[in-house]
C-alpha cells in the first residue's frame, strides 16, 4: 500500500480549506483516509497552516510520501529542519 500525505478539500464553493491527511494513493482526493494530521486555510490573511509535527515525522519516517504542495507547506512551517534533510 503506497501511502501519501496530501490535501483533502473541504469548505464551500469558492471558499476552500484543506485538511492534511494520510491516505492510500489509490483512494480519491476527498475519499477515505488513514489519519488526519492537520489543516491548511489559504483564504485567510495570513494563510493558516497547522499540523501535528510528531505525526507528520512519524508517517514520513514510515515511508509516506508527501505531495509537492504538502512538501512546500511542511518546508514553510519548518518541518524540513526536524527531518534532517
Amino acid at each position: 500500500m503506497a501511502v501519501k500525505i496530501r490535501l483533502r478539500r473541504m469548505g464551500a464553493k469558492k471558499a476552500p480549506f484543506y485538511r492534511i491527511v494520510v491516505a492510500d494513493s489509490r483512494s480519491p482526493r476527498d475519499g477515505r483516509f488513514v489519519e488526519e494530521i492537520g489543516y491548511y486555510n489559504p483564504v485567510t490573511e495570513p494563510t493558516i497552516i497547522k499540523f501535528d509535527e510528531e505525526k507528520a515525522v512519524k508517517w514520513i519516517k514510515n515511508g509516506a510520501q508527501p505531495t509537492d504542495i504538502v512538501k512546500k507547506l511542511f518546508d514553510k512551517a519548518g518541518l524540513k529542519d526536524k527531518l534532517g534533510k
